[in-house]
C-alpha cells in the first residue's frame, strides 16, 4: 500500500477552502484528522478521493505550502467597504470554465472573420448615467413597455437574454458549477461576472439568486461590457457609494435602464405609503426586485437614510426564501448554462468537423453524445 507524504498545512487548507464541515469530511475520510495532524499519511487512492471531494487540484497537495489563489480578473466584490479576498472552488471553477468557453468562441469568430463588436468599450465611467442607460437600452432594444407586457420575471429575463444574445453576447445563467447540481453557487459570494472581449463578450449570472435579482445582475454585467472591463461582482444595489467607481457606475446605469427616474417618479406619488403592497406593485411593473425599487425611491428623496436601511433590511430577509436553483428541463438548462449562442456554435462546429466531439462535450460539460444530439435537436439543428 503506497502512502503519500502531504504537508498537514495543505490538508488543513484544502478542508477550509472546500467549505465542507469537519463532520462531513470525517464521514467520508475517517482518518482525516490524523492526516491533518501528521500522525498518518493517506494512500494515493485516498488522496485522489480527498482532492475530488474538496474540489482541490491534486497537484496543489504536493506543494510545500498552501498557494494563494486569486481571481484572474478584477474582483469588485465587497462586504461593507472591504474586499473579499478568498474565492471559493465553486467560483474559481465556474470562472475557469467560462474562460475556456470564451477562448473557444473567440477562435471560432476569428476563423469566420466576424468584425469586433462596436459597443464593447464604447463608454467610460465619466459618461453621463442617464444618456449611457438610454444608449444601452436602445442597443438592447428592450424598454420598460416591453417588460410590462411580460407576465413574469422569468419571461422578462428570457427576453433580455435573447436580445443580448442577438448582439453577440454570450449570456450564461447557472446556479451550479457546470452541470453539477451537487455544487451549488452561493449568491452571497458572487452574483455575476463579466469577461470583456471585442469579439466574444461574456456575462455570467448566478442562477441560484432570485429571478428579480438576476435581472439587475444581468444588466449590471452588460454595463461592464460597454466599459470594456471584466470583473466579478456581488452587485449590492444598496451600497452608497460603491467602493469601486466601476461598480458604482454599472449600478447606476443598470438602475436607470431598468427603472428610469422619470417613470418611477410618475408611478410613485410623493407621500404615498411605501408598504409591501406598493413595493411589490412597482417591482412587478418594472420587473426588478423590491430592493432596486427601494434604492430608486431613496434616490428620489422620498426616504431618508434611516428609513431606507430599515425597510431594506426587512426586504433582504424576506427575499431570501425566494432564491433557488433553475429546475426545469435538463436539456434547456444545459443550453442556458452555456448560452444558446455558444451551444449553437459548438454543435455546428462539431458537425462540420472544425471542433472535436470530445472538446464540444467538455465545453458543454456533458458526457454523452446522446445528450449532445438531443441538445442539437432542441436547437433545431438536424444531423
Amino acid at each position: 500500500m503506497i502512502r503519500v507524504e502531504v504537508a498537514p498545512a495543505l490538508l488543513h487548507w484544502a478542508c477550509e477552502r472546500s467549505g465542507r464541515s469537519n463532520s462531513d469530511l470525517r464521514k467520508r475520510f475517517p482518518q482525516v484528522e490524523a492526516w491533518k495532524q501528521g500522525e498518518v499519511q493517506p494512500t494515493l487512492k485516498q488522496l485522489e478521493a480527498f482532492a475530488k471531494t474538496t474540489h482541490t487540484p491534486i497537484g496543489y497537495l504536493f506543494l510545500q505550502r498552501p498557494p494563494v489563489e486569486t481571481l484572474p480578473i478584477p474582483d469588485f466584490r465587497t462586504i461593507g467597504d472591504k474586499g473579499i479576498r478568498r474565492p471559493s472552488p465553486n467560483l474559481l471553477d465556474t470562472l475557469y470554465l467560462c474562460q475556456q468557453r470564451q477562448d473557444w468562441y473567440r477562435d471560432e469568430v476569428h476563423a469566420t472573420d466576424e468584425p469586433p463588436l462596436e459597443f464593447v468599450g464604447s463608454l467610460k465611467t465619466t459618461d453621463d448615467i442617464v444618456s449611457s442607460a438610454i444608449r444601452l437600452r436602445d442597443t438592447l432594444d428592450f424598454d420598460v413597455k416591453q417588460r410590462r407586457q411580460s407576465s413574469t420575471w422569468t419571461e422578462a429575463l428570457r427576453q433580455v437574454i435573447e436580445q443580448a444574445d442577438k448582439l453577440g453576447i454570450l449570456v450564461m445563467v447557472s446556479g451550479v458549477v457546470g452541470n453539477n447540481t451537487h455544487r451549488r453557487l452561493d449568491p452571497q459570494e458572487f452574483r455575476g461576472f463579466a469577461l470583456s472581449d471585442p469579439r466574444a463578450p461574456l456575462v455570467f449570472v448566478n442562477g441560484a439568486d432570485t429571478k428579480a435579482a438576476q435581472m439587475f445582475t444581468l444588466v449590471h454585467e452588460i454595463a461592464h461590457l460597454w466599459l470594456g472591463e471584466s470583473g466579478v461582482s456581488n452587485v449590492e444595489v444598496a451600497t452608497f457609494p460603491a467602493v469601486h467607481s466601476t461598480e458604482s457606475w454599472c449600478n447606476q446605469v443598470a438602475a436607470e435602464l431598468l427603472v428610469p427616474s422619470d417613470l418611477v417618479r410618475a408611478e410613485f406619488e410623493s407621500g404615498r405609503d411605501l408598504d409591501l403592497e406598493e413595493l411589490n406593485r412597482l417591482a412587478r411593473l418594472f420587473k426588478v426586485s423590491t430592493l432596486v425599487i427601494l434604492r430608486r425611491i431613496y434616490e428620489m428623496g422620498q426616504l431618508d437614510k434611516d428609513e431606507f436601511w430599515s425597510v431594506y433590511g426587512k426586504e433582504t430577509d424576506r427575499l431570501q426564501q425566494y432564491a433557488g436553483g433553475s429546475g426545469g428541463n435538463y436539456y434547456t438548462n444545459v443550453v442556458a448554462r452555456a448560452s444558446e449562442r455558444l451551444a449553437r456554435s459548438l454543435v455546428v462546429s462539431a458537425l462540420e468537423g472544425r471542433t472535436s466531439f470530445t472538446a464540444a462535450l467538455h465545453l458543454l460539460d456533458i458526457k454523452k453524445t446522446s445528450v449532445f444530439q438531443k441538445i442539437a435537436r432542441n436547437l433545431g439543428i438536424q444531423f
